[in-house]
């Protein structure tokens, strides 16, 4: 099917991380590939249009825009007549991924999250653990989540405490809460192979399997593993069994990494006679039921009670460091994901941080990260910030965490209407403001429908240019009148430029 793109029509969505590459206009070449979610984010089969059209298919597929067309398969469902870019998300959203009861637990928004990855990698242990979080206190961060990731189990697929790094594991776990924290341990779809949980799941046919009946060894990051098999109800019930023993020990919630895609094959044997894509859905339509939980890679899974952050991006200035953080977040929005995270603070892939830390961190850069993240729905921290800064940029860290506490009913309020509404929390500024000239403008947010934010994300900047839509703006305790054009300002030290639309 050949569809012929409108005068000056702009069109978003597909692939999270590629939210650089949003949005296509009537000159650009595009291909963008969703025939199977290839990408370590979300994906939805979704593009809406500035001028109120979008496109949907319930399973991936592959559009291509060129030469002012669009080229995409005949089953795709064009609809149009809903004038605007927000019309065109709302009647898609209620038409295709209606929101779902959100049930996620407000500690996610309310308080800084804080992640064990970067500090100790596979090195999970409960006196190191124990000392992070009475450092995250003494460094005068309040308690909220903390999330145990990848190394605190004897092996995957048999989810429990290792005996040699967690000596009384239920008593650790309330240690923790008595020092104020919820509690999240990293777990994913795998099973280590040739182990009891291996054999056991085997013998009870829990797992995807190949043609021949034997058991399907994905490589993933990690090596090799086999994989469960979440389209058969009695596989579920197996990982619930687990997951249940660590609620009983106090674990309040999971992070559930892995499942992407890309990790099943067209060929694997399921017992549903399910695609990849649809088996990475419903893993994670699986953690619906937990109030506290996190996914990196989606497929399908808009208007999901899930909390969904960025993927790991590098600790760099680039479109693969903080120059994605806010193009991928509006692209995250705008597809039916506002209940969102801009990766760890400083940068989440852990080798390149891991690496630039032993040459020296850029610590304006990590400043600038937290600034980008500390008005978006959550901010999530790894890499210890007392351990890597200097007194001065921790301070800064800290005037974050303050200005996020003063625009906390703005926040709380554009979060009820995501939940009320499953409108986007960070919004385009096509979004809010329509017919303004705005449809390009990728590097600044909406909070809501009356906080303009743009951070500032180039090395060595004091000030940025930002366009400022038509009507009366208050801007560091100056009001503003803006016919619609751009404006060079310059924020207080060490926060983003945040104008507020006077009604």
């Amino acid at each position: 099917m050949i569809i012929q793109m409108l005068t000056n029509e702009y069109w978003y969505g597909g692939c999270v991380s590629e939210g650089t590459r949003m949005p296509v206009g009537p000159g650009d070449h595009e291909r963008i590939s969703l025939e199977m979610n290839s990408t370590p984010n979300q994906a939805m089969p979704l593009f809406l249009s500035s001028k109120g059209r979008y496109l949907w298919r319930d399973r991936g597929f592959a559009i291509e825009f060129r030469e002012g067309a669009i080229h995409c398969p005949d089953d795709v469902i064009v609809e149009s007549g809903f004038e605007t870019l927000r019309g065109a998300y709302l009647a898609a959203m209620k038409s295709h991924f209606p929101f779902q009861q959100m049930g996620l637990s407000p500690v996610l928004w309310d308080k800084p999250i804080f992640n064990s990855w970067i500090e100790f990698t596979f090195h999970q242990k409960e006196d190191d653990l124990l000392r992070y979080a009475a450092d995250i206190i003494h460094n005068g961060f309040p308690p909220g989540v903390l999330m145990i990731d990848d190394g605190w189990s004897e092996y995957y697929g048999y989810w429990t405490f290792h005996s040699g790094k967690f000596a009384n594991p239920k008593r650790f776990i309330q240690k923790l809460h008595d020092m104020g924290f919820a509690v999240m341990l990293w777990v994913c779809p795998f099973i280590t192979p040739d182990t009891v949980a291996f054999r056991e799941a085997r013998k009870m046919d829990l797992l995807v399997k190949n043609q021949d009946g034997k058991p399907f060894i994905t490589e993933w990051w990690n090596g090799y593993s086999a994989v469960l098999d979440f389209s058969n109800p009695q596989a579920v019930a197996w990982f619930d069994r687990q997951l249940q023993q660590l609620r009983e020990l106090g674990v309040d919630g999971f992070k559930f990494d892995a499942g992407d895609s890309l990790y099943y094959s067209n060929n694997n044997v399921t017992f549903g006679n399910v695609t990849p894509d649809e088996h990475s859905r419903l893993w994670a339509e699986y953690g619906t039921k937990y109030a506290l939980n996190e996914y990196r890679v989606t497929f399908r899974a808009g208007g999901y009670s899930l909390f969904q952050r960025l993927c790991d991006k590098e600790h760099s200035w680039g479109t693969k460091g903080i120059g994605g953080l806010i193009p991928d977040s509006l692209a995250q929005g705008i597809t039916g994901h506002p209940f969102s995270c801009p990766d760890m603070v400083g940068g989440g892939e852990y080798l390149n941080f891991m690496e630039l830390e032993h040459a020296g961190l850029d610590e304006e850069l990590f400043c600038r990260h937290s600034e980008i993240a500390c008005l978006m729905p959550a901010i999530q921290f790894s890499a210890a910030p007392w351990r890597v800064l200097s007194p001065e940029s921790l301070k800064i860290i800290q005037h974050h965490l303050e200005l996020r506490s003063t625009f906390a009913a703005q926040r709380a309020k554009a979060l009820r209407t995501a939940v009320t509404e499953g409108e986007p929390i960070l919004r385009y500024m096509e979004y809010q403001f329509p017919g303004e000239g705005l449809e390009k403008i990728t590097d600044q947010f909406m909070l809501g429908d009356r906080i303009l934010v743009a951070p500032i994300y180039t090395k060595g900047a004091e000030s940025r240019n930002v366009a400022v839509p038509r009507g009366s703006w208050l801007f560091d305790g100056q009001v503003i009148i803006s016919q619609g054009e751009t404006m060079k300002l310059t924020p207080p030290k060490g926060v983003p430029v945040i104008l507020e639309l006077q009604i």
